[in-house]
């Protein structure tokens, strides 16, 4: 929504001030001014100070889900844990590979362990 041409010269701080010394809601304000009841909630919010940061959006959005929030890693360690699913991945496929091989042949590929010479 825009504001009309004749309440542009209106500030946000005299909305917010008619917000909190009035009886008047946001949705009032809303439709006295042009102004979406969001912006003005998010103005009176910033005004006292109680508006939430980024990271406290994202915190309680994570709280509401059920999640917690993953403890930022050094990248080193990102690092690590990728070359570690790297590497299973790997053993996964050349385990794969070896037991249809081993269908497709009908040899036994696999190295035994401790069979006597």
């Amino acid at each position: 929504m825009k504001m009309d041409k004749k309440k542009e010269n209106i500030s946000k701080e005299a909305i917010v001030a008619e917000y909190l010394t009035g009886t008047i809601t946001y949705r009032a304000l809303e439709v006295k001014y042009g102004v979406p009841s969001r912006s003005i909630c998010d103005w009176v919010m910033e005004y006292q100070g109680r508006k939430p940061s980024w990271k406290e959006k994202k915190r309680r959005k994570l709280e509401i889900e059920g999640k917690t929030p993953e403890p930022e890693l050094p990248k080193d360690v990102k690092l690590l844990q990728d070359a570690l699913r790297r590497s299973q991945l790997k053993s996964e496929l050349l385990e794969e590979m070896l037991k249809l091989s081993e269908e497709y042949t009908g040899v036994d590929l696999r190295k035994k362990f401790g069979a006597k010479r």
